[in-house]
């Protein structure tokens, strides 16, 4: 039995026949259509007439941006794609796909992937960090998305920090950290990007060290904080920055720090990096459509 996995994002939609076991057969992008949702349906029936030539699928799953409600098939909130905001979605993707369906936040989803496969694999309890231009997340509870009273369970970007009111999401991703960096050094926003600052670090340059110092004690302080509030068996990162080979020890030494000033503090809250980058979301969907048609 395969299923149909999709991630659908601002620049492109990337698509999966994915297996049971979650085993992916064959994998493909096309550019997000920016026109209209009708433009949106016709690509995904396309790729679907394409596939079904050579498997036979049981269902298709959705990775989505957006406060994403499965039951009502509504997205909320915004995206950069407009169009699949405020009505019933999910019924028009199953009548253009002549398939059943389940869709997911992005964020969720890629926690999903590394649950059932990845990083997480074999845990119940679960928190999922994801860096970027801001910071998203997911918790996992019971080995499902815990999706909160108004669907934002995992929004840890929205955090303060200080007293200023920074959110996490200012404070520990990884582009507002660039932006920090360019201000310090005088240069024009977009000059830089998150590869070029940390090649600077590594050439010793003091700005781009105490930028970077900046971003990782926030993300360590913000890995302990939930290490607390919700007592999970790990926290995964995932975003660009989970590809940096000395992440897991800069947080782990940050991490003992903290704990070394809090004494009362006895379990060390454990940090792993998700395994599956840009296929996460496709896993994830895939396994939420079997959780849900399980």
């Amino acid at each position: 039995m395969e299923i149909l996995g999709f991630d659908a994002g601002g620049s492109s939609v990337k698509y999966a026949v994915v297996d049971e076991m979650g085993r992916i057969r064959e994998k493909g992008k096309f550019a997000t259509p920016q026109d209209s949702l009708e433009s949106l349906l016709c690509s995904l029936k396309e790729i679907k007439d394409m596939l079904q030539k050579q498997y036979t699928f049981a269902g298709a799953g959705f990775s989505l941006p957006g406060a994403v409600d499965d039951r009502t098939g509504v997205i909320g909130g915004s995206s950069s794609i407009p169009y699949i905001h405020n009505f019933d979605l999910k019924t028009r993707l199953q009548q253009t796909l002549e398939l059943p369906a389940a869709m997911e936040n992005d964020a969720n989803c890629a926690a999903l992937g590394e649950c059932w496969l990845g990083a997480a694999a074999g845990c119940k309890d679960v928190v999922f960090l994801v860096c970027g231009s801001g910071i998203g997340g997911a918790v996992i509870k019971d080995g499902r998305i815990h999706h909160g009273t108004h669907l934002h369970g995992g929004e840890f970007g929205y955090m303060v920090v200080n007293d200023e009111a920074m959110i996490l999401s200012e404070a520990a991703a990884t582009v507002p950290m660039v932006r920090r960096l360019e201000k310090s050094k005088g240069l024009p926003e977009g000059s830089l990007d998150g590869e070029k600052a940390f090649q600077l670090r590594e050439a010793g340059d003091t700005d781009a060290m105490a930028a970077i110092d900046f971003m990782y004690d926030h993300l360590a302080r913000a890995v302990y904080n939930l290490q607390y509030a919700y007592d999970p068996e790990i926290t995964v990162i995932g975003g660009g920055i989970s590809a940096r080979p000395e992440l897991k020890d800069e947080l782990d030494q940050r991490i003992a720090k903290i704990l070394a000033k809090v004494q009362i503090a006895k379990v060390v809250p454990q940090a792993a990096c998700c395994k599956f980058g840009n296929d996460a979301n496709i896993l994830g969907a895939v396994y939420n459509f079997l959780q849900q048609k399980g």
